[in-house]
């Protein structure tokens, strides 16, 4: 009974945006550690994101489900390795889940449209407003190797906690005021 009574307020924390929300100076230094991260699990990580028209950085994302699922995270936009703004992820869902989550996630725009649709949007959804293929590539591949189809692609890692259903699905990416 603890455990559902735990779970519903991590999930209620989570739909309002309260639970884990940070300073700007410490959301700032967790940004830059993720991108470092990043730099060492995705081989050609720095390249790939140089070349990039801006990424979504999203240092601490946590999600927890039973039955019900909320997950909510805080980021930042960045445009020539520049904070340009921050947003928060929020996604709800229901259906088999169980536990309890946190992971980092990088959203990156190949496109100048991609990009341009995404800041003119007032709350992008993933699947609605556009969609965020996860990117999915060979142990030691160089990430610069792939030619990527979607103009939006997705890296979830440094997964803790066990969660069933991985997915970027019905996220909802909206900018907030640090």
């Amino acid at each position: 009974m603890k455990k559902l009574i735990l779970t519903a307020a991590v999930i209620f924390g989570f739909l309002n945006g309260t639970l884990f929300a940070e300073s700007k100076e410490v959301l700032n230094i967790e940004i830059k550690e993720t991108i470092k991260q990043f730099y060492k699990e995705v081989r050609g990580g720095s390249e790939f994101l140089r070349k990039a028209k801006g990424y979504l950085v999203f240092p601490n994302v946590y999600k927890a489900g039973f039955g019900i699922g909320g997950e909510y995270g805080e980021g930042a936009l960045l445009i020539k390795d520049r904070i340009v703004d921050y947003y928060s992820t929020v996604a709800a869902s229901i259906g088999f889940q169980f536990g309890l989550q946190k992971k980092s996630v990088i959203v990156v725009f190949l496109t100048q449209k991609a990009l341009d649709d995404f800041r003119k949007s007032d709350g992008w959804r993933v699947g609605v407003d556009g969609s965020v293929a996860i990117a999915k590539w060979g142990v030691g591949e160089d990430i610069n190797s792939i030619d990527f189809k979607d103009p939006v692609v997705g890296f979830v890692f440094g997964n803790r906690g066990l969660m069933y259903n991985l997915t970027l699905e019905g996220a909802k990416f909206t900018k907030i005021v640090k």
